[in-house]
Protein backbone atom coordinates (compact mmCIF):
# COMPACT_ATOMS: atom_id res chain seq x y z
CA UNK A 1 0.00 0.00 0.00
CA UNK A 2 1.58 3.25 -1.17
CA UNK A 3 1.20 5.92 1.53
CA UNK A 4 0.75 9.38 0.03
CA UNK A 5 3.19 12.07 1.14
CA UNK A 6 0.30 14.21 2.39
CA UNK A 7 -1.21 11.48 4.60
CA UNK A 8 -1.96 12.75 8.10
CA UNK A 9 -1.44 16.39 7.10
CA UNK A 10 -4.11 19.11 6.94
CA UNK A 11 -6.05 19.12 3.67
CA UNK A 12 -4.66 21.64 1.21
CA UNK A 13 -6.86 23.97 -0.81
CA UNK A 14 -6.07 22.31 -4.14
CA UNK A 15 -7.69 18.98 -3.15
CA UNK A 16 -10.98 20.47 -1.92
CA UNK A 17 -13.97 19.72 -4.13
CA UNK A 18 -15.95 22.42 -5.89
CA UNK A 19 -19.35 22.12 -4.23
CA UNK A 20 -21.34 24.17 -6.79
CA UNK A 21 -19.95 22.08 -9.65
CA UNK A 22 -20.64 18.84 -7.76
CA UNK A 23 -24.27 19.77 -7.06
CA UNK A 24 -24.77 21.07 -10.61
CA UNK A 25 -23.52 17.73 -11.94
CA UNK A 26 -26.06 15.98 -9.70
CA UNK A 27 -28.92 17.77 -11.46
CA UNK A 28 -27.52 17.85 -15.02
CA UNK A 29 -25.76 14.50 -15.38
CA UNK A 30 -27.55 11.75 -17.33
CA UNK A 31 -26.28 8.22 -16.63
CA UNK A 32 -25.54 5.97 -19.59
CA UNK A 33 -27.16 2.66 -18.62
CA UNK A 34 -24.95 0.82 -21.12
CA UNK A 35 -21.93 1.75 -18.98
CA UNK A 36 -21.62 -0.54 -15.95
CA UNK A 37 -20.10 2.16 -13.75
CA UNK A 38 -23.12 4.42 -14.35
CA UNK A 39 -25.78 1.84 -13.54
CA UNK A 40 -27.34 1.48 -10.09
CA UNK A 41 -25.43 -1.00 -7.96
CA UNK A 42 -25.99 -1.85 -4.32
CA UNK A 43 -22.66 -2.90 -2.82
CA UNK A 44 -21.90 -3.80 0.80
CA UNK A 45 -24.05 -0.94 2.05
CA UNK A 46 -26.25 0.66 -0.59
CA UNK A 47 -25.64 2.52 -3.84
CA UNK A 48 -22.67 4.88 -3.89
CA UNK A 49 -21.01 7.07 -6.46
CA UNK A 50 -20.14 10.61 -7.48
CA UNK A 51 -22.00 13.07 -9.70
CA UNK A 52 -18.63 13.91 -11.26
CA UNK A 53 -18.52 10.31 -12.55
CA UNK A 54 -22.20 10.12 -13.46
CA UNK A 55 -22.59 7.34 -10.92
CA UNK A 56 -24.73 9.26 -8.39
CA UNK A 57 -27.12 11.87 -9.69
CA UNK A 58 -30.77 12.85 -9.65
CA UNK A 59 -31.82 10.18 -12.15
CA UNK A 60 -30.31 7.46 -9.96
CA UNK A 61 -32.18 8.69 -6.89
CA UNK A 62 -35.47 9.08 -8.76
CA UNK A 63 -35.21 5.50 -10.00
CA UNK A 64 -34.10 3.96 -6.71
CA UNK A 65 -36.78 5.74 -4.68
CA UNK A 66 -39.53 4.72 -7.10
CA UNK A 67 -38.20 1.16 -7.01
CA UNK A 68 -38.44 1.22 -3.21
CA UNK A 69 -42.02 2.46 -3.44
CA UNK A 70 -42.80 -0.48 -5.74
CA UNK A 71 -41.03 -2.87 -3.36
CA UNK A 72 -43.02 -1.53 -0.39
CA UNK A 73 -46.27 -2.03 -2.31
CA UNK A 74 -45.37 -5.59 -3.30
CA UNK A 75 -44.35 -6.47 0.27
CA UNK A 76 -47.36 -4.64 1.78
CA UNK A 77 -45.09 -2.37 3.86
CA UNK A 78 -47.50 0.47 4.60
CA UNK A 79 -46.23 2.04 7.80
CA UNK A 80 -44.16 5.24 7.87
CA UNK A 81 -40.78 5.50 6.20
CA UNK A 82 -38.08 7.10 8.38
CA UNK A 83 -35.88 9.27 6.16
CA UNK A 84 -32.53 10.81 7.06
CA UNK A 85 -29.42 12.26 5.44
CA UNK A 86 -25.85 13.16 6.42
CA UNK A 87 -23.55 16.13 5.77
CA UNK A 88 -22.03 15.12 2.43
CA UNK A 89 -22.70 17.74 -0.25
CA UNK A 90 -24.81 15.37 -2.38
CA UNK A 91 -26.96 14.21 0.53
CA UNK A 92 -29.26 17.26 0.79
CA UNK A 93 -30.07 17.33 -2.95
CA UNK A 94 -30.67 13.56 -2.88
CA UNK A 95 -32.92 14.01 0.17
CA UNK A 96 -35.04 16.53 -1.75
CA UNK A 97 -35.33 14.21 -4.75
CA UNK A 98 -36.23 11.26 -2.52
CA UNK A 99 -38.97 13.17 -0.70
CA UNK A 100 -40.46 14.33 -4.02
CA UNK A 101 -40.92 10.71 -5.14
CA UNK A 102 -42.08 9.38 -1.77
CA UNK A 103 -44.73 12.09 -1.45
CA UNK A 104 -45.93 11.52 -5.01
CA UNK A 105 -46.38 7.85 -4.11
CA UNK A 106 -48.35 8.79 -0.96
CA UNK A 107 -45.77 7.25 1.38
CA UNK A 108 -46.01 8.45 4.99
CA UNK A 109 -42.55 9.93 5.59
CA UNK A 110 -40.91 10.92 8.87
CA UNK A 111 -38.29 13.66 8.42
CA UNK A 112 -36.18 15.31 11.10
CA UNK A 113 -37.50 18.36 12.89
CA UNK A 114 -35.69 21.62 12.11
CA UNK A 115 -34.13 20.15 8.94
CA UNK A 116 -31.62 18.29 11.14
CA UNK A 117 -29.10 15.74 9.89
CA UNK A 118 -29.96 12.18 10.93
CA UNK A 119 -27.35 9.49 11.72
CA UNK A 120 -27.75 5.94 10.41
CA UNK A 121 -28.22 4.31 13.85
CA UNK A 122 -30.92 6.82 14.75
CA UNK A 123 -32.95 5.69 11.72
CA UNK A 124 -32.47 2.01 12.65
CA UNK A 125 -33.47 2.70 16.25
CA UNK A 126 -36.56 4.64 15.12
CA UNK A 127 -37.72 1.80 12.83
CA UNK A 128 -37.34 -0.81 15.57
CA UNK A 129 -38.99 1.38 18.20
CA UNK A 130 -42.00 1.95 15.94
CA UNK A 131 -42.32 -1.69 14.88
CA UNK A 132 -41.96 -3.18 18.37
CA UNK A 133 -45.05 -5.25 19.26
CA UNK A 134 -46.72 -4.44 15.92
CA UNK A 135 -48.41 -7.13 13.85
CA UNK A 136 -48.98 -4.96 10.76
CA UNK A 137 -48.35 -1.44 9.44
CA UNK A 138 -44.57 -1.84 9.69
CA UNK A 139 -42.14 1.03 9.18
CA UNK A 140 -38.91 1.02 7.18
CA UNK A 141 -36.29 3.64 6.34
CA UNK A 142 -33.84 5.31 3.99
CA UNK A 143 -30.51 6.87 4.94
CA UNK A 144 -28.80 9.08 2.38
CA UNK A 145 -25.09 8.75 3.10
CA UNK A 146 -21.89 7.35 1.60
CA UNK A 147 -20.61 6.77 5.16
CA UNK A 148 -16.95 7.80 5.58
CA UNK A 149 -16.29 8.05 1.82
CA UNK A 150 -14.67 11.17 0.28
CA UNK A 151 -16.59 14.47 0.01
CA UNK A 152 -17.57 14.10 -3.66
CA UNK A 153 -19.38 10.81 -3.01
CA UNK A 154 -23.07 10.28 -2.45
CA UNK A 155 -24.75 7.23 -0.96
CA UNK A 156 -28.23 5.77 -0.56
CA UNK A 157 -29.21 2.93 1.82
CA UNK A 158 -32.53 1.18 2.33
CA UNK A 159 -33.42 -0.35 5.70
CA UNK A 160 -36.46 -2.67 5.63
CA UNK A 161 -38.72 -3.24 8.67
CA UNK A 162 -36.01 -5.26 10.44
CA UNK A 163 -34.18 -1.97 10.86
CA UNK A 164 -30.88 -3.10 9.40
CA UNK A 165 -29.19 -2.80 6.01
CA UNK A 166 -31.27 -4.52 3.35
CA UNK A 167 -30.22 -8.08 2.54
CA UNK A 168 -29.04 -9.24 -0.87
CA UNK A 169 -32.44 -10.47 -2.07
CA UNK A 170 -33.98 -7.06 -1.29
CA UNK A 171 -31.19 -4.98 -2.82
CA UNK A 172 -31.12 -7.12 -5.96
CA UNK A 173 -34.88 -6.57 -6.41
CA UNK A 174 -34.55 -2.80 -5.93
CA UNK A 175 -31.43 -2.59 -8.09
CA UNK A 176 -33.08 -4.49 -10.97
CA UNK A 177 -36.27 -2.42 -10.83
CA UNK A 178 -34.36 0.86 -10.59
CA UNK A 179 -32.12 0.08 -13.56
CA UNK A 180 -35.20 -0.82 -15.61
CA UNK A 181 -36.70 2.56 -14.73
CA UNK A 182 -33.48 4.22 -15.91
CA UNK A 183 -33.61 2.26 -19.15
CA UNK A 184 -37.19 3.47 -19.68
CA UNK A 185 -36.09 7.11 -19.19
CA UNK A 186 -37.95 7.29 -15.85
CA UNK A 187 -41.36 7.30 -17.55
CA UNK A 188 -42.96 5.39 -14.65
CA UNK A 189 -41.47 7.52 -11.89
CA UNK A 190 -43.98 9.55 -9.89
CA UNK A 191 -42.81 12.94 -8.66
CA UNK A 192 -44.10 16.24 -7.29
CA UNK A 193 -42.23 19.44 -6.44
CA UNK A 194 -40.16 19.64 -3.26
CA UNK A 195 -42.38 22.42 -1.90
CA UNK A 196 -45.50 20.31 -2.38
CA UNK A 197 -43.74 17.27 -0.91
CA UNK A 198 -42.85 19.20 2.25
CA UNK A 199 -46.43 20.45 2.58
CA UNK A 200 -47.95 17.05 1.80
CA UNK A 201 -50.27 15.50 4.38
CA UNK A 202 -48.05 12.39 4.23
CA UNK A 203 -44.87 14.24 5.30
CA UNK A 204 -44.38 14.50 9.07
CA UNK A 205 -41.68 15.94 11.31
CA UNK A 206 -40.16 13.53 13.84
CA UNK A 207 -37.98 14.35 16.85
CA UNK A 208 -35.23 11.86 16.06
CA UNK A 209 -32.67 13.61 18.26
CA UNK A 210 -34.44 13.61 21.62
CA UNK A 211 -36.10 10.25 21.11
CA UNK A 212 -32.72 8.59 20.52
CA UNK A 213 -30.92 10.51 23.27
CA UNK A 214 -33.59 9.73 25.88
CA UNK A 215 -33.23 6.01 25.14
CA UNK A 216 -29.42 5.87 25.51
CA UNK A 217 -29.77 5.10 29.22
CA UNK A 218 -31.24 1.75 28.15
CA UNK A 219 -27.97 0.60 26.60
CA UNK A 220 -25.18 2.54 28.38
CA UNK A 221 -24.70 2.99 32.13
CA UNK A 222 -24.88 6.77 32.06
CA UNK A 223 -24.96 7.03 35.85
CA UNK A 224 -21.48 5.60 36.27
CA UNK A 225 -20.09 7.90 33.58
CA UNK A 226 -21.68 10.96 35.16
CA UNK A 227 -20.69 10.06 38.73
CA UNK A 228 -17.08 9.31 37.78
CA UNK A 229 -16.69 12.87 36.41
CA UNK A 230 -14.30 11.66 33.72
CA UNK A 231 -13.46 14.17 31.00
CA UNK A 232 -14.64 13.13 27.53
CA UNK A 233 -13.65 14.59 24.15
CA UNK A 234 -15.69 14.10 20.98
CA UNK A 235 -14.98 14.91 17.34
CA UNK A 236 -18.06 14.34 15.13
CA UNK A 237 -15.80 14.79 12.06
CA UNK A 238 -18.37 17.20 10.65
CA UNK A 239 -20.94 14.42 10.46
CA UNK A 240 -24.64 13.84 11.03
CA UNK A 241 -24.20 13.49 14.79
CA UNK A 242 -22.63 16.91 15.20
CA UNK A 243 -25.70 18.35 16.98
CA UNK A 244 -26.35 15.24 19.08
CA UNK A 245 -23.34 15.26 21.38
CA UNK A 246 -23.98 18.43 23.37
CA UNK A 247 -27.62 17.46 24.07
CA UNK A 248 -26.33 14.04 25.18
CA UNK A 249 -23.94 15.76 27.59
CA UNK A 250 -26.65 18.10 28.84
CA UNK A 251 -29.29 15.39 29.27
CA UNK A 252 -27.00 13.04 31.20
CA UNK A 253 -24.84 15.75 32.83
CA UNK A 254 -21.57 14.46 31.38
CA UNK A 255 -18.26 16.34 31.32
CA UNK A 256 -18.11 16.13 27.52
CA UNK A 257 -16.47 18.56 25.12
CA UNK A 258 -17.17 18.66 21.39
CA UNK A 259 -13.78 19.66 20.00
CA UNK A 260 -15.00 20.41 16.48
CA UNK A 261 -18.50 21.69 15.66
CA UNK A 262 -17.79 22.63 12.04
CA UNK A 263 -20.04 21.35 9.25
CA UNK A 264 -18.33 21.95 5.92
CA UNK A 265 -19.16 19.83 2.84
CA UNK A 266 -15.57 20.15 1.61
CA UNK A 267 -14.41 18.70 4.97
CA UNK A 268 -11.45 21.06 4.77
CA UNK A 269 -10.81 20.63 8.51
CA UNK A 270 -9.71 17.00 8.05
CA UNK A 271 -6.21 15.62 7.87
CA UNK A 272 -6.01 13.51 4.73
CA UNK A 273 -6.10 9.72 4.63
CA UNK A 274 -3.44 7.21 3.52
CA UNK A 275 -4.01 7.81 -0.20
CA UNK A 276 -4.07 11.61 -0.11
CA UNK A 277 -7.87 11.76 -0.17
CA UNK A 278 -10.13 13.30 2.43
CA UNK A 279 -11.98 10.47 4.13
CA UNK A 280 -13.87 10.75 7.42
CA UNK A 281 -12.66 7.43 8.76
CA UNK A 282 -12.41 7.40 12.58
CA UNK A 283 -10.34 4.20 12.49
CA UNK A 284 -7.60 5.79 10.37
CA UNK A 285 -4.70 7.34 12.26
CA UNK A 286 -4.10 9.63 9.26
CA UNK A 287 -7.63 11.02 9.37
CA UNK A 288 -7.65 11.23 13.18
CA UNK A 289 -4.47 13.24 13.72
CA UNK A 290 -6.21 16.21 15.35
CA UNK A 291 -8.05 14.22 18.01
CA UNK A 292 -5.00 12.04 18.66
CA UNK A 293 -3.01 15.22 19.37
CA UNK A 294 -5.58 16.12 22.08
CA UNK A 295 -5.52 12.74 23.85
CA UNK A 296 -3.97 14.05 27.06
CA UNK A 297 -6.72 16.66 27.49
CA UNK A 298 -9.29 13.94 28.19
CA UNK A 299 -9.65 10.70 30.12
CA UNK A 300 -11.18 9.20 26.97
CA UNK A 301 -12.02 10.66 23.57
CA UNK A 302 -13.63 9.40 20.42
CA UNK A 303 -14.91 10.27 16.96
CA UNK A 304 -17.57 8.98 14.60
CA UNK A 305 -17.74 9.01 10.81
CA UNK A 306 -20.08 11.11 8.70
CA UNK A 307 -23.26 9.10 9.27
CA UNK A 308 -22.14 8.12 12.79
CA UNK A 309 -22.24 4.37 12.26
CA UNK A 310 -18.51 3.90 12.92
CA UNK A 311 -16.39 4.75 15.94
CA UNK A 312 -12.77 5.60 16.69
CA UNK A 313 -11.52 5.43 20.28
CA UNK A 314 -8.58 7.55 21.45
CA UNK A 315 -7.01 6.70 24.82
CA UNK A 316 -4.41 8.44 26.93
CA UNK A 317 -2.42 5.23 27.24
CA UNK A 318 -2.30 4.13 23.60
CA UNK A 319 -3.65 6.90 21.40
CA UNK A 320 -6.02 5.74 18.67
CA UNK A 321 -6.95 2.11 19.26
CA UNK A 322 -6.93 -0.32 16.37
CA UNK A 323 -10.62 -1.25 15.89
CA UNK A 324 -9.81 -4.92 16.56
CA UNK A 325 -8.23 -3.97 19.88
CA UNK A 326 -11.22 -1.95 20.99
CA UNK A 327 -13.79 -4.51 19.86
CA UNK A 328 -11.90 -7.12 21.91
CA UNK A 329 -11.96 -4.89 25.00
CA UNK A 330 -15.63 -4.02 24.49
CA UNK A 331 -16.67 -7.68 24.25
CA UNK A 332 -14.49 -8.65 27.23
CA UNK A 333 -16.15 -5.93 29.29
CA UNK A 334 -19.73 -6.45 28.11
CA UNK A 335 -19.71 -10.20 28.72
CA UNK A 336 -18.92 -9.46 32.38
CA UNK A 337 -21.11 -6.40 32.96
CA UNK A 338 -24.43 -7.18 31.29
CA UNK A 339 -26.03 -9.67 33.72
CA UNK A 340 -29.45 -9.56 32.01
CA UNK A 341 -28.10 -10.69 28.64
CA UNK A 342 -29.18 -14.15 27.49
CA UNK A 343 -26.36 -16.56 28.38
CA UNK A 344 -26.79 -18.38 25.07
CA UNK A 345 -26.56 -15.27 22.87
CA UNK A 346 -23.58 -15.47 20.50
CA UNK A 347 -20.95 -12.88 19.57
CA UNK A 348 -21.11 -11.84 15.92
CA UNK A 349 -17.99 -10.89 13.97
CA UNK A 350 -16.93 -10.79 10.35
CA UNK A 351 -14.39 -13.28 8.97
CA UNK A 352 -11.76 -10.52 8.70
CA UNK A 353 -12.05 -9.46 12.35
CA UNK A 354 -9.45 -10.53 14.94
CA UNK A 355 -9.50 -14.07 16.32
CA UNK A 356 -8.67 -12.63 19.72
CA UNK A 357 -12.44 -12.21 19.99
CA UNK A 358 -12.86 -15.97 19.49
CA UNK A 359 -10.53 -16.62 22.43
CA UNK A 360 -12.35 -14.12 24.65
CA UNK A 361 -15.76 -15.55 23.75
CA UNK A 362 -14.56 -19.07 24.52
CA UNK A 363 -13.48 -17.97 28.01
CA UNK A 364 -17.06 -16.90 28.74
CA UNK A 365 -18.68 -19.88 27.05
CA UNK A 366 -20.04 -17.85 24.15
CA UNK A 367 -20.35 -19.07 20.58
CA UNK A 368 -18.84 -17.05 17.72
CA UNK A 369 -21.03 -16.22 14.74
CA UNK A 370 -18.56 -15.64 11.85
CA UNK A 371 -20.08 -13.93 8.78
CA UNK A 372 -18.96 -12.21 5.55
CA UNK A 373 -18.14 -8.50 5.51
CA UNK A 374 -21.35 -6.46 5.65
CA UNK A 375 -23.50 -5.64 8.65
CA UNK A 376 -26.60 -7.08 6.98
CA UNK A 377 -25.42 -10.54 8.07
CA UNK A 378 -25.97 -9.66 11.75
CA UNK A 379 -29.48 -8.23 11.37
CA UNK A 380 -31.64 -11.27 12.10
CA UNK A 381 -29.51 -12.38 15.07
CA UNK A 382 -29.55 -8.92 16.63
CA UNK A 383 -33.28 -8.65 16.03
CA UNK A 384 -34.17 -11.90 17.81
CA UNK A 385 -31.38 -11.46 20.43
CA UNK A 386 -29.62 -14.68 19.44
CA UNK A 387 -26.67 -12.30 18.99
CA UNK A 388 -25.70 -9.98 21.83
CA UNK A 389 -23.02 -8.22 19.81
CA UNK A 390 -22.16 -7.62 16.17
CA UNK A 391 -18.87 -6.06 15.13
CA UNK A 392 -16.50 -5.68 12.21
CA UNK A 393 -12.86 -4.66 12.02
CA UNK A 394 -13.73 -1.51 10.08
CA UNK A 395 -14.98 -0.03 13.37
CA UNK A 396 -18.67 -0.79 13.02
CA UNK A 397 -20.56 -2.36 15.91
CA UNK A 398 -23.73 -2.49 17.93
CA UNK A 399 -24.89 -4.59 20.87
CA UNK A 400 -27.92 -5.45 22.96
CA UNK A 401 -29.52 -3.09 25.44
CA UNK A 402 -28.97 -3.44 29.18
CA UNK A 403 -31.94 -5.80 29.40
CA UNK A 404 -30.76 -7.92 26.47
CA UNK A 405 -33.29 -6.55 23.97
CA UNK A 406 -32.40 -5.27 20.50
CA UNK A 407 -31.05 -1.72 20.29
CA UNK A 408 -30.23 -1.27 16.60
CA UNK A 409 -29.73 -3.73 13.77
CA UNK A 410 -27.39 -1.36 11.96
CA UNK A 411 -23.98 -0.12 12.99
CA UNK A 412 -24.09 2.48 15.76
CA UNK A 413 -21.12 4.79 16.33
CA UNK A 414 -22.62 6.45 19.40
CA UNK A 415 -22.91 3.40 21.66
CA UNK A 416 -19.42 1.87 21.22
CA UNK A 417 -18.04 5.38 21.74
CA UNK A 418 -20.05 5.95 24.91
CA UNK A 419 -19.21 2.42 26.05
CA UNK A 420 -15.52 3.41 26.06
CA UNK A 421 -16.45 6.08 28.62
CA UNK A 422 -18.42 3.56 30.67
CA UNK A 423 -15.47 1.16 30.61
CA UNK A 424 -13.04 3.91 31.66
CA UNK A 425 -15.34 4.99 34.49
CA UNK A 426 -16.14 1.49 35.74
CA UNK A 427 -12.67 -0.07 35.43
CA UNK A 428 -10.74 3.10 36.37
CA UNK A 429 -8.40 2.53 33.46
CA UNK A 430 -8.87 3.17 29.78
CA UNK A 431 -9.46 0.57 27.05
CA UNK A 432 -5.85 0.84 25.89
CA UNK A 433 -4.64 -0.31 29.30
CA UNK A 434 -7.21 -3.12 29.39
CA UNK A 435 -6.08 -4.34 25.96
CA UNK A 436 -2.55 -4.77 27.31
CA UNK A 437 -3.98 -6.99 30.04
CA UNK A 438 -5.95 -9.02 27.50
CA UNK A 439 -2.98 -9.91 25.35
CA UNK A 440 -1.08 -11.13 28.40
CA UNK A 441 -3.89 -13.61 29.01
CA UNK A 442 -4.90 -14.57 25.47
CA UNK A 443 -1.79 -13.90 23.37
CA UNK A 444 -0.92 -10.91 21.23
CA UNK A 445 -2.27 -10.80 17.69
CA UNK A 446 -0.42 -8.74 15.10
CA UNK A 447 -2.85 -7.49 12.48
CA UNK A 448 -2.63 -5.53 9.27
CA UNK A 449 -5.00 -4.41 6.55
CA UNK A 450 -3.85 -2.88 3.28
CA UNK A 451 -5.85 -1.36 0.46
CA UNK A 452 -4.99 -0.74 -3.19
CA UNK A 453 -6.82 0.53 -6.23
CA UNK A 454 -8.53 -1.99 -8.48
CA UNK A 455 -10.71 -1.84 -11.57
CA UNK A 456 -14.20 -3.33 -11.59
CA UNK A 457 -12.86 -6.25 -13.65
CA UNK A 458 -10.03 -6.87 -11.18
CA UNK A 459 -12.50 -6.77 -8.30
CA UNK A 460 -14.62 -9.38 -10.06
CA UNK A 461 -11.56 -11.60 -10.51
CA UNK A 462 -10.77 -11.41 -6.82
CA UNK A 463 -14.38 -12.07 -5.86
CA UNK A 464 -14.24 -15.31 -7.89
CA UNK A 465 -10.88 -16.53 -6.58
CA UNK A 466 -10.89 -20.28 -5.90
CA UNK A 467 -9.11 -22.42 -3.26
CA UNK A 468 -7.54 -24.33 -6.16
CA UNK A 469 -5.53 -21.20 -6.98
CA UNK A 470 -3.68 -21.58 -3.67
CA UNK A 471 -0.92 -24.03 -4.54
CA UNK A 472 1.12 -23.67 -1.34
CA UNK A 473 0.55 -26.06 1.57
CA UNK A 474 1.92 -23.55 4.08
CA UNK A 475 1.40 -19.93 5.04
CA UNK A 476 4.19 -18.14 6.84
CA UNK A 477 5.93 -21.49 7.25
CA UNK A 478 2.92 -22.98 9.06
CA UNK A 479 0.68 -25.72 7.66
CA UNK A 480 -2.53 -24.43 6.10
CA UNK A 481 -5.51 -25.88 8.02
CA UNK A 482 -8.33 -24.49 5.95
CA UNK A 483 -9.12 -22.34 2.92
CA UNK A 484 -12.61 -20.88 2.84
CA UNK A 485 -14.67 -18.84 0.40
CA UNK A 486 -17.85 -19.12 2.47
CA UNK A 487 -18.47 -17.92 6.04
CA UNK A 488 -18.63 -20.56 8.82
CA UNK A 489 -21.79 -19.14 10.44
CA UNK A 490 -24.14 -19.02 7.46
CA UNK A 491 -22.25 -20.49 4.48
CA UNK A 492 -22.64 -17.21 2.60
CA UNK A 493 -19.90 -16.24 0.16
CA UNK A 494 -17.25 -13.99 1.67
CA UNK A 495 -16.64 -12.41 -1.74
CA UNK A 496 -13.00 -13.46 -1.70
CA UNK A 497 -10.86 -15.97 0.14
CA UNK A 498 -9.49 -16.68 3.63
CA UNK A 499 -6.48 -18.92 4.31
CA UNK A 500 -6.10 -20.21 7.87
CA UNK A 501 -3.31 -21.86 9.91
CA UNK A 502 -3.15 -22.69 13.62
CA UNK A 503 -1.84 -19.25 14.62
CA UNK A 504 -2.34 -17.03 11.57
CA UNK A 505 -4.63 -16.20 8.66
CA UNK A 506 -5.08 -13.86 5.75
CA UNK A 507 -8.12 -12.83 3.73
CA UNK A 508 -8.49 -10.92 0.48
CA UNK A 509 -11.63 -9.37 -0.96
CA UNK A 510 -12.71 -6.44 -3.12
CA UNK A 511 -14.43 -3.49 -1.49
CA UNK A 512 -18.19 -3.39 -1.98
CA UNK A 513 -18.28 0.41 -1.97
CA UNK A 514 -15.04 1.70 -3.53
CA UNK A 515 -12.80 0.69 -6.44
CA UNK A 516 -10.21 -0.86 -4.17
CA UNK A 517 -9.34 -4.29 -2.84
CA UNK A 518 -8.27 -5.18 0.68
CA UNK A 519 -5.88 -7.71 2.16
CA UNK A 520 -6.26 -8.55 5.85
CA UNK A 521 -3.87 -10.67 7.88
CA UNK A 522 -3.27 -11.63 11.48
CA UNK A 523 -0.67 -13.65 13.32
CA UNK A 524 -0.23 -14.63 16.95
CA UNK A 525 3.41 -15.45 16.11
CA UNK A 526 4.91 -11.96 15.93
CA UNK A 527 5.43 -9.00 13.61
CA UNK A 528 7.96 -10.73 11.38
CA UNK A 529 5.59 -13.60 10.75
CA UNK A 530 2.81 -11.15 9.92
CA UNK A 531 5.06 -9.41 7.40
CA UNK A 532 5.86 -12.75 5.75
CA UNK A 533 2.15 -13.63 5.56
CA UNK A 534 1.28 -10.26 4.00
CA UNK A 535 3.94 -10.76 1.33
CA UNK A 536 2.68 -14.26 0.50
CA UNK A 537 -0.89 -13.01 0.45
CA UNK A 538 0.02 -10.18 -1.93
CA UNK A 539 1.63 -12.65 -4.34
CA UNK A 540 -1.58 -14.69 -4.39
CA UNK A 541 -3.74 -11.61 -4.92
CA UNK A 542 -1.48 -10.28 -7.69
CA UNK A 543 -1.88 -13.56 -9.53
CA UNK A 544 -5.66 -13.39 -9.19
CA UNK A 545 -5.83 -9.76 -10.32
CA UNK A 546 -3.00 -10.00 -12.84
CA UNK A 547 -1.47 -6.79 -11.52
CA UNK A 548 1.82 -5.76 -9.96
CA UNK A 549 0.73 -3.98 -6.79
CA UNK A 550 2.87 -4.59 -3.74
CA UNK A 551 2.26 -4.28 -0.01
Amino acid sequence: MQIDASAGKPAEQNILINIPKLVTAYYTGIPDVSVKEQRISFGTSGHRGSSFKNSFNENHILAITQAICCYRKEQKIDGPLFLGFDTHALSAPAFATTLEVLAANAVEVMIAAKDEYTPTPVISHAILKYNRERKFGFADGIVITPSHNPPDDGGFKYNPPNGGPAGTAVTEWIESKANKLLEENLKNVKRISFEKALDSSTTHQHDYLNTYINDLENIIDMDIIRNSKIKIGVDPLGGAGVHYWEPIAEHYKLDLTVVNKVVDPTFSFMTVDWDGQIRMDPSSSYAMQKLIAMKNRFDISFACDTDHDRHGIVTKSAGLLNPNHYLSVAIFYLLQHRPLWNASAAVGKTVVTTQLIDRIAAKFGRQIYDVPVGFKWFVNGLLDSSLCFGGEESAGATFSGLDGSVWTTDKDGFVPALLSAEITAKMQRDPGEIYKELIKEFGEPFYNRVEANATIEQKENLKKISPTQIKSKTLGGEKIKNIITNAPANDASIGGIKVITENSWFAARPSGTENIYKIYAESFSGKDKLKQIMEEAQTIVNAALEIKNTV
